[in-house]
């Protein structure tokens, strides 16, 4: 399992490189299936996997002048304040077991898979519907919705806290809709925003659980590799097709996801 493991660590950043996200919401499922990790700690190690992969794949696009600092300042600070608040302060403070339905115990490592789950769901949708929605809007002068900025990122900021994704199918359309920037710096940019904002977020993990730091950097180093095997691929495959795919196979773990967790949980994993 643990090489199966490996190797799933490298196609996180290959997604991440050739459609620029994804990567993330592949993290705690390959943590929590095949490594064993428990649903709570994985969230945590998803963080710094998520962070550092995308701090790595933000620097060719810094470059390239695809990365707008001010809209990644804006957005980043309610973001990073929420998740470093989130990961320091909610997630500790949510009981072991929060209740029943029928049979089933609803533990905290169930609730977080379930709302991971249904974060899937909806990623998998954004990413099968993908680029028309977007698309359409056309690039204009920047103008910056502050009040609805400074909300969208406190609330993006909460949700990664909770489960461990970077959010980027969020940020992508929030960037494009609510500071009017074109699709390739809000690509960009938003690597920048999800690197800050799950590098601080993983901090305020660091006083609350044991870490395995071999496997922890073992995965983030394959998922670093992976960038770059899918930005050489990304230049010779058609991104939208494969994002269509790569939406239905996550829409299907999803789902898979969901009934396991209802049906056979696995409690607090190993």
């Amino acid at each position: 399992m643990e090489i199966i493991g490996y190797l799933a660590s490298v196609l996180i950043g290959i997604s991440l490189g050739l459609i620029g996200g994804g990567g993330s919401i592949l993290t705690v499922p390959v943590l929590v299936y095949l490594f064993h990790v428990d649903p709570v700690i994985a969230t945590a190690y998803s963080l710094f996997i998520v962070g550092a992969s995308s701090l790595v794949g933000a620097w060719p696009k810094y470059q390239q002048g695809f990365v707008n600092l001010k809209t990644a300042i804006i957005f980043g600070i309610p973001s990073i304040a929420s998740v470093y608040a989130t990961r320091k302060y909610l997630v500790p403070a949510i009981p072991s077991e929060l209740g029943h339905i029928g049979e089933l115990a609803i533990t905290k490592s169930v609730m977080m898979m379930l709302l991971f789950a249904i974060l899937m769901v909806a990623a998998s949708i954004s990413m099968i519907r993908s680029k028309s929605t977007i698309a359409t809007i056309q690039e204009e002068e920047q103008k910056f919705n502050y009040p609805m900025i400074l909300l969208e990122g406190a609330l993006v900021g909460v949700l990664t806290g909770l489960v461990g994704a970077g959010g980027g199918f969020l940020i992508i359309p929030a960037l494009v809709m609510l500071s009017k920037l074109p699709m390739k710096q809000a690509v960009g940019t938003s690597l920048l925003i999800i690197a800050a904002k799950s590098l601080i977020g993983f901090t305020g993990d660091l006083g609350n659980s044991e870490m395995n730091w071999t496997l922890l950097l073992s995965v983030t180093a394959l998922a670093i590799g992976g960038i770059f095997i899918g930005d050489i691929l990304s230049k010779k495959i058609d991104g939208n097709k494969l994002k269509k795919g790569f939406g239905w196979f996550v829409l299907i773990m999803g789902v898979y996801i969901i009934a396991q967790q209802l049906f056979f949980p696995i409690g607090g994993s190993h």
